[in-house]
């Protein structure tokens, strides 16, 4: 791991232990505070990015997610108030014609509501900004994601959504997916964006098999084409997306901390200039490893 992604990883520890304190703090000093939160560190070693015949060689990467979200309830139902910060740093050689840096910063404003005994309904928009290494107003989006899950029985649900970017070559894009209880140990999670197949191993630890599909829209800095030599890139929407698989691990420490480790390979990933025609595709695969501590209180 290089030093950057070290330091990256020691300042993400340092966080996740602020988090878990913050929530105990609130839980025992505040007991009608509830909410969830998340911190989430991956590391995904060297591969390849191909255009046609030129290729970005060797270089890897590390994502970071900071997310602390307020869960109060209301008349209407439960609203959704927080905040979310995510990282990618790519190692990239000098005057690759991709940043080294992606990131986004924004608000999380929605609304958890049951229109029926067997229908909930999800309203959510993450205003905010999503460039690369400096935040500007032109990197300024609203994107967001309605959906509603309907309860068929105690071990089956079924979830349907749109999510909606205003910056993405496609705008509306359909998702959803089904929760099944196979049995009394086995769940089937197979909802989008990070289908899962999980096994509850004891009380406190559950095993799964699972992916983690992620793509964001960034706009690059206004002179970014000039100076890395392709001159239709200057501030240009960057659709980065890729895609994990891999088993993990999920420990239950405490009533609101739970501690996940992940392993496995990355099959894909992509960044698209969809505007400007300008794409570099995975040139095979990536294996990564993600830890990270989340929970709800």
């Amino acid at each position: 791991m290089k030093a950057s992604r070290y330091r990256s990883f020691l300042r993400s520890g340092a966080a996740a232990v602020c988090f878990a304190a913050l929530s105990i703090f609130a839980q025992d000093s505040f007991p009608g505070f509830s909410g969830e939160y998340l911190l989430e560190e991956t590391y995904v070693g060297e591969s390849d990015v191909r255009r046609g015949t030129h290729t970005v060689q060797d270089f890897d990467e590390s994502d970071s997610v900071l997310r602390f979200i307020l869960t109060p309830r209301v008349s209407l139902g439960v609203l959704r108030l927080g905040a979310d910060w995510e990282r990618f740093s790519f190692g990239f050689p000098a005057l690759t014609p991709l940043p080294n840096t992606l990131q986004s910063a924004d608000l999380v404003v929605g609304l958890d509501t049951q229109f029926s005994n067997s229908i909930l309904i999800r309203f959510e928009a993450q205003p905010g900004v999503y460039g690369t290494n400096h935040f500007k107003i032109d990197n300024f989006n609203v994107p967001f994601v309605i959906g509603g899950t309907y309860l068929y029985n105690a071990n089956v649900q079924f979830v349907v959504g749109v999510s909606v970017d205003a910056e993405r070559k496609y705008p509306v894009l359909p998702g959803g997916g089904l929760r099944w209880k196979l049995h009394r140990q086995w769940v089937l999670d197979a909802v989008l964006p990070k289908p899962r197949l999980e096994y509850d191993a004891t009380k406190d630890i559950e095993l799964y098999l699972g992916a983690n599909i992620k793509e964001t829209n960034f706009r690059v800095d206004d002179r970014f084409g000039v100076t890395h030599g392709i001159s239709r890139l200057n501030n240009a929407v960057l659709t980065y997306s890729e895609v994990r698989t891999g088993v993990g691990c999920d420990w239950k420490l405490s009533s609101n901390a739970t501690l996940t480790a992940e392993a496995g390979y990355q099959p894909y990933r992509n960044f698209d200039f969809y505007r400007a025609d300008v794409r570099f595709r995975q040139h095979g695969s990536a294996p990564y490893g993600m830890i990270s501590l989340h929970g709800a209180f």
